[in-house]
Order: structure tokens, then sequence, then C-alpha cells
């Protein structure tokens, strides 16, 4: 029986947990720039919680991205600090695929058919998206995390035509998105659990062998550009 941890600071949501096979102890809370103040306090509580030292942990998982900059390095840090010091391996994990794991876990654990498109808001305008399929017992990535614009992300769905699309584009683009759905695909534009998906992708994870050295431990980040200019923002708005 293994022990996981897991961090996300991929959102505005910090997400901390600690699982033994079924078993979970978790934490989620406010994210953003709390997140790195409140990430090692809240494992180490769960830890404790679950009379456990880092020494008794299997592996260190963390949402690997894409996701928010900051957070991305930050749960990165985190999961490579504790690994270093605690000699055990680290689980790098995709963080639309959660999103995935998290609508399937919505569905009582039932295996989905044909492509599951995650849309996710990456500000400015701009959609992170991705595809998977499940197989039984792991995902399977059919494409990998990009970063759309609106009319790309529409073309990626007529191209490859989803079962189920997840994820808060939904309903941030929700204008624009829906009706270039087909009909009767599954959607859903809420979590209901980040903690349980990143603790079950974990596991996921860790069964498959995908452990690496904390040393190779890096965030995925699909964009180069972080920020933009006033002009920029001032176009995207329509105003001259």
């Amino acid at each position: 029986m293994s022990f996981l941890l897991a961090l996300d600071s991929s959102t505005e949501t910090l997400v901390v947990a600690l699982s033994r096979e079924t078993e979970l102890l978790a934490h989620e809370g406010e994210g953003g720039a709390r997140a790195s103040e409140q990430m090692v306090p809240q494992a180490m509580a769960l830890l404790a919680q679950a009379g456990i030292g880092l020494a008794q942990l299997d592996a260190i998982a963390f949402a690997a991205g894409p996701g928010a900059f900051t957070g991305l390095r930050t749960a990165c840090a985190v999961a490579q600090g504790l690994a270093f010091g605690a000699a055990k391996p680290v689980l790098p994990l995709d963080s639309l695929m959660l999103v995935a794991e998290d609508f399937r876990l919505q569905q009582g654990g039932a295996g989905l058919s044909g492509p599951c498109w995650v849309l996710m808001d990456a500000r400015m305008n701009e959609i992170y998206a991705a595809a998977y399929q499940w197989q039984g017992d792991h995902w399977e990535t059919l494409r990998p995390p990009a970063l759309y614009g609106l009319m790309a992300v529409i073309e990626a769905l007529g191209a490859l035509v989803p079962q189920s699309v997840v994820g808060n584009a939904l309903s941030v683009f929700a204008q624009e998105l829906l009706p270039a759905l087909p009909p009767g695909v599954a959607q859903s534009s809420q979590a209901r659990s980040r903690s349980a998906a990143l603790s079950s992708l974990a596991r996921q994870a860790w069964a498959a062998g995908r452990a690496v050295d904390a040393a190779e431990a890096m965030p995925v980040y699909v964009r180069d550009k972080v920020a933009q200019t006033t002009a920029e923002r001032l176009a995207a708005k329509g105003v001259a």
C-alpha cells in the first residue's frame, strides 16, 4: 500500500492531497498568491493527520501544467524540495487531464466513450485545450495540451469530434463555444473535487511507473508570453 502526496496550484484553487489506496486526506482552499505560503504547511498538516512523515511517502506528485505560470512553478518547486529532502521520486501530472479525471469521477468512475476535450480559460482571450480517451485504467492523450485561440479550438473540435467537453472555458466562452458543439455531447464546466481527481491521477501515474527523479521535474508551459501590453489589452476589448 503506497502513500502519495499530490500538489496542485495550476488554478486559483490550492489543492493538497494525501492518499493511501482508497483513503484520502485533502485540503482545497484559496490559491493564487497564497499558494506559495500555504502549500507546505497544508502538506505537513495532512502528514501529521495521517500520523506519518515524509520518509513514509512513496512519491510526491504535482500538477505540472498547463496553467497559471506562478502556480506551476510553486507546485514544482515544493514537490522538488520535499522529494529531495526525503529522497523520493516525483510524479509530474497533466493538469488538463486532471479536469478530465474529475469529470470521469463525476460519472461514478465509469469509462467514457470517445474523445474527451478539456477546455480551460487561459486568459488573454485564449484557451488551454487537450483531448483524451479513457482506456479502462488510464487516460490516453489524443491531442496534447496546447494554447488555442477561439476559432482554432472550434476547428479542433470539428477535426476530432468529442463525446464529452469539460472545463471552465465552456462558461467563460459560452456564447462562442456552445453553438459549435455537436448535438448530444456531454458537457461539464464545473469541477466537483479537484483533490479526488488529483489523487486518482497520481495513483494512475504511480501504477504506470511514471515516477521520475526530482531533478527531472519541470513545469509544462505552453505559453511563452504571460502578460499583455496596455495597447494589447485595449485592443482585445475593442478599444481604439
